[in-house]
């Protein structure tokens, strides 16, 4: 179990990795490793809601097959969790606090977003090459 990292996907990470073209984004590493039970993902059903309601789409164009394949393997693969409040912490954008939250459920995990500004400044906070780095260190 050690080797294994806990982790918040933003959703903007899921679509970067569903419509990438190449297979060393690291988007597209991110899933890889959540596939190969590297990365244990995060969630709770508002969180997985929003990855069916953004990957559907129209200007994605992503395979309904490959979104429900996407959201099957979170949902075996993962732990679903409880929201932990934060007080006090500003987001531009509301819907991004339950990710937030979700992150700060499971002690020592990860947010990994593609918008760090969308976010408080926390260590915990990273990007896909941030969390590609850690990956490689284990």
């Amino acid at each position: 179990m050690e080797n294994k990292v806990y982790a918040v996907i933003d959703t903007n990470v899921i679509v970067s990795a569903l419509i990438s073209k190449s297979d060393e984004s690291n988007p597209v590493k991110i899933i890889k490793s959540v596939t190969q039970e590297r990365i244990v993902p995060l969630f709770n059903d508002e969180i997985l809601n929003e990855y069916r309601e953004v990957l559907s789409r129209d200007k994605f164009n992503v395979d309904k097959d490959l979104i429900e394949t996407t959201i099957r393997t979170f949902l075996t693969d993962g732990i679903s969790l409880e929201r932990t409040s934060t007080l006090g912490e500003y987001f531009p954008d509301s819907k991004d606090i339950v990710f937030y939250e979700i992150a700060l459920s499971k002690e020592d995990s990860y947010l990994v977003t593609g918008n760090l500004k969308h976010f408080p400044n926390q260590p915990f906070v990273i990007t896909p090459a941030q969390m590609v780095d850690i990956l490689e260190q284990k």
